[in-house]
C-alpha cells in the first residue's frame, strides 16, 4: 500500500490558487460556462481543500488498524470525487440533494449475513448518481441493486482471492502487448460461438479493436474499455469471465459501492464486524482485506487520473 504515495504528487500541483483557478476556468470555459471566470474563483479553494482532505484520509487509513480503514478511505475517496465533480458541475453543490452518499444499503439481517451477498441500491439523487452522470454519463444504474460479490468479481486484482477461495475464474487476461488469443476455453467458458463472441465484443467494447490473424482481438491500450478493466499491479488488461449487472460500470464507480458499504458496516453494525475481524470464520475476511489493500492503492490513482485526463 505505500505505493499510494506516489499518487499525489500530481495532486500537489494544485495546492496552487492560481494554478487551480486557472485550471477550473479552462475546464468551465469547456462546458460552455457564462460565469467561468466568477466561478473559477469561487471554487478554486473548495476544489484544493477536498483534494487536501482526500489526501489526508487516505494517508491516515494507511496507518490506522483494520477496523476502521473503510470509514477514513470511504471519506478520503468521496473528498476526491467531489473535487472532480467541481470540475464538472460550477454550480456544485447546488441544491442539497446532491449532498447525500447517493447510494444505500439494505438492512442486515443478524443471523447467517454473509458480506458477499449483501446488495447496495443507487438512488436517483445524490453524489454517487450525480458523479457518474457528469463524469461517465452513465444515467442508467439509477435504482439498481448490486451485490457485493458482482461488483468485487470485476476488480482484476481479486482474480486470486476469488480462485483460491471460491475456485472462480473471473479474468481472461491480455498478453503484454494487449492481445486476448479466442480459443476453445474462452469460447466454452462463455457458451458462445467465435462469430457470436466477436459479435458481443464489437458490440460492447467501446473503444476501437482489432481481429488479428491467429483469431486474436487487440484493444489500443486503454487503461479501461468497458468491458475490459485494467490490473494496476500487473499493468495488464483483462476480460472479466463473469458477466452481470456491474459488468458495464466503470470501476472507479465500484469502489465507490463497495467502501460505501464496507464504511456503513464499520459505523454502524459494530458487533458484525468486529466479530469478522476477530473470528474469521468464512471467506469473508480474507476477501474484505485484499479489497481494501488494492483499493487503498487503486482507487486514488483512478480518481487522480480523472484529474489528469483534464490537463
Amino acid at each position: 500500500m505505500n505505493g499510494i504515495h506516489q499518487h499525489w504528487n500530481f495532486i500537489h500541483y494544485f495546492q496552487s490558487a492560481e494554478f487551480s483557478q486557472k485550471f477550473l476556468k479552462k475546464c468551465y470555459e469547456k462546458l460552455g460556462s457564462s460565469q467561468a471566470e466568477i466561478k473559477s474563483y469561487d471554487n478554486c479553494y473548495p476544489f484544493m481543500y477536498y483534494l487536501e482532505q482526500g489526501e489526508l484520509y487516505y494517508r491516515q487509513a494507511i496507518q490506522s488498524p483494520l477496523s476502521l480503514k473503510p470509514i477514513l478511505l470511504f471519506y478520503g475517496f468521496i473528498h476526491i470525487i467531489k473535487a472532480i465533480v467541481l470540475t464538472e458541475d460550477p454550480l456544485y453543490p447546488e441544491t442539497t440533494t446532491v449532498l447525500a452518499h447517493g447510494i444505500t444499503s439494505r438492512k442486515r439481517k443478524k443471523q447467517q449475513y454473509k458480506f458477499l451477498q449483501d446488495e447496495v441500491k443507487v438512488q436517483k439523487n445524490g453524489l454517487f448518481s450525480h458523479f457518474s452522470s457528469l463524469v461517465f454519463h452513465v444515467k442508467h444504474i439509477v435504482g439498481e441493486k448490486y451485490k457485493m460479490e458482482d461488483l468485487l468479481v470485476q476488480i482484476p486484482e481479486l482474480e486470486e482471492v476469488f480462485h483460491v477461495l471460491l475456485k472462480k475464474k473471473t479474468m481472461f487476461w491480455f498478453n503484454p502487448e494487449q492481445e486476448l488469443t479466442i480459443d476453445d476455453s474462452l469460447l466454452s467458458h462463455f457458451h458462445m460461438s467465435e462469430s457470436l463472441f466477436k459479435h458481443y465484443l464489437n458490440e460492447k467494447l467501446t473503444e476501437n479493436v482489432s481481429w488479428l490473424p491467429g483469431n486474436s482481438l487487440q484493444v489500443p491500450y486503454v487503461q479501461e474499455t468497458l468491458p475490459v478493466r485494467w490490473d494496476l499491479t500487473k499493468n495488464l488488461l483483462a476480460l472479466p469471465a463473469i458477466r452481470n449487472d456491474a459488468t458495464s460500470i466503470p470501476e472507479v464507480l465500484i469502489h465507490y459501492a463497495i467502501l460505501y458499504n464496507l464504511s456503513m458496516i464499520a459505523r454502524y453494525e459494530t458487533e458484525w464486524w468486529v466479530e469478522l475481524l476477530k473470528n474469521r470464520t468464512n471467506e469473508d475476511y480474507p476477501i474484505i482485506t485484499t479489497f481494501i489493500n488494492v483499493t487503498s492503492d487503486k482507487a486514488p490513482y483512478l480518481l487522480v487520473k480523472l484529474l489528469k485526463d483534464k490537463i
